[in-house]
């Protein structure tokens, strides 16, 4: 009988999977939670769910649980760009959607980094083909934001909007775990993996003018590093231990 049981349940998250009630990159509902709206043991659930893994169609990750099969949302790095554009050349629909938009007084980090009392400050939420794969804030000093609306940030990225050459960026990527309001929005799990990127762009001189801070979900995101050969050493630069 539980044989043929947990082929029904297969079935019926096929199904689920085929009419679009559960999209790509999105967390199933817990193994409990399935167990209860099946009245099913947890075990048959998961014997099911480990079917739809071995068929390609879900996965799992720690600290996650179970979620529908997608491609990773990849980002080169090595040049100074948008994601944005990154996503269009991969055929990715994508969206950034205004959390809030003002001038605040200057956080302690955009403070140091920006040398700045006013700032700018966006929020906003990034989605790929209609499913949020980013929390980012930016700040801007408040002379180089002044003209900028609300409706220019959503609309376009702020490497477009600025008034000044850039000259290039520092990223620096950690790892993290989601607090209640990312966990939120991006539709994860509180306390879940995520990946936390720190990026400083600088004018030709130098001089910082954009803070931004990116929280990534884990199981959606790769970043893609080119490494050439350089002899005499193969090693990679740029790491550092946190303490």
């Amino acid at each position: 009988m539980r044989e043929i049981r947990y082929r029904t349940i297969a079935e019926d998250l096929r199904r689920r999977l085929r009419e679009g009630e559960l999209v790509a990159g999105r967390l199933l509902p817990s193994e409990s939670e399935l167990s209860a709206s099946y009245a099913a043991s947890r075990v048959t659930v998961r014997k099911a769910l480990e079917l739809l893994r071995e068929e390609g169609l879900i996965d799992s990750r720690q600290g996650f649980g179970w979620f529908v099969a997608a491609d990773p949302v990849r980002q080169t790095l090595g040049r100074l760009g948008t994601i944005e554009a990154q996503l269009a050349a991969s055929g990715i629909r994508s969206e950034r959607r205004v959390l809030s938009f003002g001038f605040v007084p200057a956080p302690p980090r955009a403070a140091e980094v920006l040398g700045v009392d006013t700032v700018l400050e966006v929020r906003r939420m990034n989605l790929a083909d209609d499913e949020p794969f980013a929390l980012v804030t930016v700040w801007c000093p408040e002379e180089l934001g002044a003209r900028l609306s609300r409706d220019d940030v959503e609309r376009s990225p702020f490497y477009e909007l600025l008034d000044v050459p850039l000259g290039g960026a520092v990223q620096t990527i950690g790892a993290a775990a989601a607090g209640p309001e990312e966990a939120r929005l991006l539709g994860v799990p509180p306390g879940s993996p995520v990946l936390h990127v720190e990026r400083v762009t600088s004018n030709p001189d130098g001089v910082a003018v954009l803070l931004s801070e990116h929280v990534y979900p884990a199981h959606r995101t790769e970043f893609v590093v080119d490494l050439p050969a350089t002899p005499p050493s193969m090693a990679v630069t740029g790491l550092r231990l946190v303490e």
